[in-house]
């Protein structure tokens, strides 16, 4: 396929989309419902006219199927969806016997499913976390209560054993804003105590890093990548809710029972041994019996020509492994386009979460209701309202349920590495990760605001509500960095990540502030995440409609739209789309 359509503006051509107007409008080819084994309405029907095209897609995007698709995700006989379990089985199974009874066609050549190769680390001790040094006897931590530790190398057994602590400030290495945590100190084989987040917080100096908006240098996944790269033997992040955006229990229950990550050819032996958390009360004892004060520390560790410092003690543990390579499996499907099959948008959506905990009593199944059952539930729903449409659109659509984003994106990033289309072929994508249950809103968050064009084609789509885009209005979580979009955006692929907004049509802002807080608090990576006959989801159902009109008007047209100048994934795009004009 030629890519001559690269070359033309992002501008919308006017023309173009009064011909597909016209086109659609003539046409009188609807669709009949058959109710299927999935309760999904699928196959051909017969001539239904319509005005508007779009409207036949919106139509179709329906309140009962998608709460069924909800319930039935978010139930504990799906057993909270973990990646290579028997809630994994069912997922798949259920995903894709929807794609089938849409119509829709393989995503991987007769496939529904792309396997995605995991290594799974399950810690099957209870290691305690031994301080030792400074003033009086050794500091023990128990683990849960006190710190969570683990692994991310594909072993059985690793240690640190006496490993010399070194505070590092927030442990960030980033030359072009003449900021180097590690200058002047080796911490090879040694232990590395991090702070949370990153100095534009701590200070909310808009001048300083992104201000109140967390950078990718703030994420617990680049400090440990980073000590890493710095040889530490040991890298432990003190936990502080309001920085990190989630309270202890997420830490407990996020980072105990099994993890998962991609199969390392070396096992991860590049990794540092051991990884964690401590609370943060734990570390104020931890700094006091190195002399050393945790509120002095933190305010020198805000400041630029911050200096690493030796604590004066050391660390050691011991964790013991099951570890075994597993197999999970995203799910797609696609609508091909009529007129350049070979180019795509592409939704996404994770349908992982994180399983039962078989060590918990009462209640223990993480059901994810809200994350991510809605929004994988909307992909489906998204996915029905393209095949309703009377004409296919001009390019094709590709819907991607990825496994293991609760592990670190690793679906996702295996996708972005195997790539089931070009990345140069796909034009751009939106992501969903938590739709809207509380009723209906003014606005529409978009994560990343101001990074991408596709932010028009969003803009128009929800003007047809009368909503209006916002920026996301809790920057410090770093949202931008903790859903799937992120994996194929690095890559180069532009991509969406909107979210539900804050500014219910009847309550106002400050109570989708509180209904947001709420969830984080009580909800978020817990058991009572789960289904309620009692949700609005009419919210979700207007946001769907906006996502559908949104990726429908970039299928339709010819363009490519691109990252903004000034973000850190055009150079790539640009590189990535020149090369497929050769």
């Amino acid at each position: 396929m030629s890519k001559n359509y690269k070359k033309v503006s992002f501008t919308l051509s006017i023309v173009t989309l009064v011909i597909c107007t016209a086109l659609f409008t003539a046409c009188d080819t609807g669709q009949e419902t058959s109710q299927t084994s999935t309760g999904t309405t699928a196959g051909p029907r017969t001539s239904v006219p319509t005005e508007d095209p779009v409207t036949a897609g919106e139509d179709a995007i329906d309140e009962a199927e998608y709460r069924r698709h909800i319930e039935t995700l978010a139930s504990d006989e799906f057993g909270g969806r973990a990646p290579a379990s028997p809630g994994e089985v069912l997922t798949v199974d259920y995903l894709t016997q929807v794609f089938k009874d849409l119509g829709l066609e393989p995503g991987n050549g007769d496939s529904y499913v792309q396997e995605v190769p995991l290594a799974s680390v399950n810690l099957v001790n209870k290691p305690e976390l031994v301080f030792s040094g400074g003033e009086g006897e050794d500091m023990k931590l128990a683990y849960i209560e006190g710190q969570v530790v683990w692994t991310r190398q594909q072993v059985a057994k690793v240690a640190i054993d006496n490993s010399e602590l070194i505070f590092v400030g927030y442990g960030i290495s980033a030359p072009e804003r003449d900021w180097d945590d590690y200058a002047g100190v080796d911490v090879a084989g040694k232990t590395v105590v991090i702070l949370v987040n990153d100095p534009g917080f701590a200070t909310q100096d808009p001048d300083l890093f992104n201000g109140n908006a967390m950078t990718y240098y703030g994420r617990w996944t680049y400090k440990f990548d980073e000590a890493a790269r710095r040889g530490a033997a040991g890298a432990i992040i003190i936990h502080d809710t309001r920085p990190a955006a989630y309270g202890w229990s997420t830490v407990v229950n996020s980072w105990t029972g099994p993890q998962f990550a991609l199969v390392l050819p070396d096992k991860g032996a590049n990794l540092a041994n051991v990884e964690g958390w401590i609370t943060k009360d734990h570390a104020r004892t931890l700094f006091a019996k190195a002399g050393m004060d945790l509120d002095e520390m933190y305010a020198r560790a805000r400041q630029p020509g911050f200096k690493a410092v030796s604590m004066g003690m050391k660390a050691s543990t011991k964790l013991v492994n099951e570890a075994e390579n597993v197999t999970s499996r995203n799910v797609t499907a696609v609508v091909k386009g009529s007129e350049a099959p070979d180019e795509f948008f592409i939704y996404t959506a994770h349908w992982d979460h994180l399983g039962t905990d078989p060590t918990m009593e009462g209640d223990n199944i993480f059901n994810g209701a809200l994350d991510n059952a809605t929004g994988t539930a909307a992909l489906l729903e998204i996915a029905k309202a393209f095949t309703s449409l009377p004409q296919a659109p001009r390019r094709s659509v590709m819907f991607l349920a990825v496994t293991a984003e609760e592990q670190g994106l690793l679906g996702s990033a295996y996708y972005a590495a195997h790539p089931l289309v070009p990345l140069a072929d796909t034009v751009g994508g939106l992501n969903m990760d938590g739709m809207n249950n509380f009723g209906e809103t003014r606005d529409i968050t978009v994560v990343g605001m101001g990074m991408s064009q596709l932010e028009e084609y969003l803009a128009r789509a929800a003007a047809k509500q009368e909503k209006v885009l916002v920026a996301n209005r809790e920057p410090e979580k770093g949202s931008f960095f903790r859903s799937d979009h992120f994996e194929l955006s690095k890559e180069g692929v532009p991509m969406l990540y909107p979210g539900r907004g804050y500014d219910h049509k009847e309550k106002g802002v400050e109570y989708g502030m509180q209904v947001s807080k709420d969830y984080v608090a009580k909800n978020y990576h817990r058991v009572s995440d789960e289904y309620d006959l009692g949700w609005d989801v009419s919210g979700a159902m207007a946001d769907m409609k906006v996502f559908f009109r949104t990726g429908l008007s970039v299928a339709n047209s010819n363009d490519w739209p691109n990252w903004l100048e000034g973000t850190e994934f055009k150079a790539i795009r640009d590189e990535q789309l020149a090369a497929a004009e050769e």
